[in-house]
């Protein structure tokens, strides 16, 4: 299977890149949020961006930190999927894994300005904050409370390649044939 990961900061552009991904690479779509998104309902909370990370962050505890990622990773062999993207990797645990499983790890980033505005613009119902919300969320995700919080400047770390977000679709069109250049 090739096996591409996506990482990056919150609206940089990661489902641009999936839907590029889908529609022009002919990968199959495998995200984190729609797996927390379903736990956080079972457990009827409120689906939002903490509920999410409070969910992920247990589930990481219960189980182990490449959790979240092992279960969609299955998902994807259990399908035969022959080309499969993973989107959000946000602990480190996730990255080692799926590095191990010979994935490309992708993470995405923008000027964070920038970000908010695509946030505000797609108004799903974890984005639904204000500017000085949105970056509190962030300095949290950011860095690592316990060994099975999110560590996005760890994974970003971590990446093969970092796609600069910040110009037109067309440009990151581009940059998303450099980094899948051999996979």
């Amino acid at each position: 299977m090739i096996l591409i990961a996506i990482t990056g900061t919150n609206g940089s552009g990661k489902g641009t890149v999936v839907e590029y991904l889908v529609n022009e690479k002919g990968f199959t779509h495998f995200a984190a949020r729609d797996f927390l998104t379903h736990e956080v309902k079972k457990r009827g909370l409120v689906v939002d961006r903490s509920s999410m990370r409070l969910v992920a962050n247990e589930l990481r505890a219960e189980h182990e930190p490449a959790y979240v990622v092992k279960q969609l990773f299955s998902q994807a062999e259990k399908d035969g999927c022959e080309r499969a993207v993973i989107e959000s990797v946000r602990n480190i645990g996730e990255a080692e894994f799926l590095k191990s499983e010979g994935a490309l790890l992708i993470a995405v980033d923008a000027d964070q300005y920038l970000r908010y505005a695509r946030v505000e613009e797609r108004r799903s119902a974890t984005d639904q904050v204000d500017f000085e919300t949105f970056v509190e969320h962030e300095v949290r995700e950011m860095k690592p409370v316990g060994p099975h919080d999110m560590d996005l400047l760890g994974v970003m770390a971590l990446s093969d390649i970092t796609i600069m977000n910040d110009g037109s679709r067309e440009e990151l069109q581009r940059a998303i044939e450099t980094a899948i250049q051999g996979v």
